[in-house]
């Protein structure tokens, strides 16, 4: 284990019912190859020794004997090896066999009896074995994290033994299976392991007997499949059933550890249980190289998008409607549905007039009810107010332009600043203007101001305060700069208008600016966030694992050179987390002010809910370890 990652698999080797020489042979030459690998502990099928669908010999002498004799070929393997296996055998004790999971470890040998027989349908275990006794030991400590041990079924009764083994303190859950194919199984498995990893807020890693099965009756298909808390990390293709699948991966016990004690109900679900909870965490290691700490384990470099363009599609429908539910509620709790929201051609500001719009036609509203107010002022570019007319022009709201360059000098005269000086007095001086028009257009029409600044700025302090930083309900709130993009794709790939659509990918391909400096000599975007404050996806990721998972600056680190590795360079990542961390510390002022908006993801800023801070809170200990990174 280094940095709290350990590296496991899930293996289904090549086997043949009652071969067990067969069977031990290649038992180990998959261990062999996996220990070279790196993997620290390994799960094969139930019954692997024997064979799943061995019928009536597991009550004969000859296969019991052999058995036993394997599993002493397996723990003499091991006595000098840097992988722990568990395997699964036919184990005669007293008057009774049982179905036995060997947790083999430097040349020792504990087990685990299946709990749960399944007798019905093609089942018959009842016949062959016993049900483990009351009170047997199946949580270990192995490889320097606790895990626990079930077998197959045990997994499917309504209240499975890992359940107990993880308030035990068990971090990984372990499944030695044999599970028969039939049409929609599997997917019902795959969401079964997955949602017993969330319960136990665990690892599980299953392995279950595929191609050597008998077919006399019924086909088994190779399956290796590991979660981590709700989540598939790696699987085999069940399809490719004459491979020797497996599926190797590492486990983050640092997330796991920070969820169940962040998550207090698990503690108390242990205490009302009798459980003894496991008390020690997942200790930092010194740090290792990225290529060879996580060489199987995927790193989203945009954790807060889904990669899959299905589940991506889903993400931004339920999003939106998230918040047009939010907004649709807030307007009939005040009695009118009018709402003034500014727009400037960019990303935030054109998501939060999508959202109104859906949400006025949701309500039986006409647009015309949405003010929506264009203020050119000196950085505006000609592309960004085209794209700003055309979107409100395609969606039929009340459009009003107001120029705030008259207003906005004149102010420079009143407190006598230069308006060549293009300050943070300068800029905050348009954005304070942009929101006492919105704030006044508001009451002139008995509605109220949309705010459009999203969940980056807000971690950022990109915002003037008492500027775009205030309204009257912020829509966006709960939406990350790397998904607002995906969630102005949805609205375009869904519209049937062509104008509006081409308007809104050329909004999604503008350069990201609150446009408060004065354009280029050729009117282009001179004033660009990104070269400022630095690129959104990499501030994205520091914010989600700062906050999701509440991990130190060395550990985000790791993860963020894994995630762009190719893409940004070790100085890259260093510089602007330093500049994150300071920034997300000195702005909390502004948050501890925002106004109400949904909660949309995991991931949330409002001093009302899930992130509550001091404003004086020092940076001190965070910055202090970038540097010594």
């Amino acid at each position: 284990m280094t940095n709290g990652f350990i590296r496991v698999a899930a293996a289904a080797p090549a086997h043949r019912v009652a071969d067990v020489d067969y069977n031990t042979l290649h038992i180990l030459e998959t261990a062999e190859k996996l220990e070279s690998l790196g993997v620290e502990i390994a799960v094969f099928p139930e019954l692997c020794i024997t064979g799943y669908t061995c019928g009536d010999l597991f009550h004969n002498r000859t296969l019991l004997d052999a058995a036993q004799l394997a599993l002493n070929r397996i723990v003499e393997f091991t006595a000098d090896r840097q992988i722990s296996l568990i395997v699964g055998l036919p184990r005669q004790v007293g008057n009774a066999v049982y179905n036995s999971a060997a947790l083999v470890d430097r040349g020792t040998v504990k087990f685990v009896d299946k709990t749960y027989l399944p007798n019905y349908n093609e089942f018959y275990e009842k016949r062959w074995f016993a049900s483990a006794p009351e009170g047997q030991q199946n949580v270990f400590d192995c490889r320097g994290v606790r895990i626990g041990i079930e077998v197959c079924e045990d997994l499917w009764v309504p209240i499975p033994p890992s359940c107990e083994m993880a308030m035990d303190g068990a971090k990984i859950i372990f499944n030695l299976s044999a599970s028969d194919d039939q049409i929609g199984k599997y997917a019902y498995l795959r969401s079964l392991i997955a949602q017993q990893s969330a319960r136990c807020i665990s690892a599980y890693v299953y392995s279950a007997a595929g191609f050597g099965e008998s077919t006399t009756d019924l086909v088994f298909l190779p399956k290796t499949i590991i979660a981590e808390n709700g989540s598939i990390l790696a699987e085999n293709n069940r399809f490719d059933y004459l491979d020797n699948p497996c599926a190797i991966t590492e486990i983050d016990l640092e997330a796991i550890d920070r969820d169940r004690y962040h998550n207090t109900s698990f503690a108390d679900c242990a205490r009302r249980f009798g459980c003894c909870a496991d008390d020690t965490d997942t200790k930092p290691t010194a740090e290792d190289t990225v290529g060879s700490q996580l060489l199987h384990r995927k790193v989203n470099p945009h954790p807060f998008v889904p990669s899959d363009d299905r589940v991506r599609d889903e993400r931004c429908h339920e999003i939106s409607t998230i918040q047009q539910c939010a907004l649709a509620r807030r307007l009939t709790a005040i009695g009118s549905h009018r709402i003034t929201v500014g727009i400037s051609g960019g990303l935030d500001s054109t998501l939060a007039l999508l959202v109104a719009h859906a949400t006025l036609k949701q309500l039986g509203t006409a647009p015309s009810e949405i003010t929506a107010v264009t203020m050119p002022g000196f950085g505006t570019t000609g592309r960004t107010y085209r794209n700003a007319i055309t979107l409100m022009e395609r969606l039929g709201v009340t459009i009003r332009e107001i120029p705030i360059a008259d207003a906005v000098n004149q102010h420079f005269k009143d407190i006598q600043h230069d308006p060549a000086n293009h300050d943070v007095t300068y800029e905050n001086s348009q954005a304070r203007e942009r929101t006492q028009i919105l704030m006044d257009i508001a009451n002139q029409t008995g509605g109220i101001v949309l705010g459009t600044g999203d969940l980056s700025e807000l971690a950022l302090g990109w915002a003037t305060y008492n500027g775009d930083h205030m309204s009257m309900y912020g829509v966006n709130v709960g939406v990350p700069k790397t998904l607002v993009k995906y969630l102005v794709n949805h609205y375009a790939s869904t519209t049937s208008d062509p104008k509006l659509r081409e308007a809104l990918l050329d909004i999604i391909d503008t350069p990201i600016s609150p446009e408060l400096t004065p354009a280029d000599e050729k009117g282009n975007i001179q004033q660009k966030t990104e070269e400022l404050v630095g690129p959104y996806e990499l501030h994205d990721f520091f914010l989600y694992y700062m906050l999701r998972y509440g991990f130190s600056p060395r550990r985000v680190y790791l993860l963020a050179r894994k995630a762009f590795e190719g893409r940004y360079d070790d100085a890259t990542i260093k510089h602007w987390m330093k500049n994150f961390y300071r920034r997300f510390f000195n702005q909390q002022f502004k948050r501890s002010c925002l106004p109400d908006g949904p909660k949309v993801g995991s991931v949330c800023l409002s001093p009302r809910g899930d992130w509550r801070m001091p404003s004086d809170a020092s940076s001190a200990l965070w910055l202090k370890e970038v540097e010594a990174l």
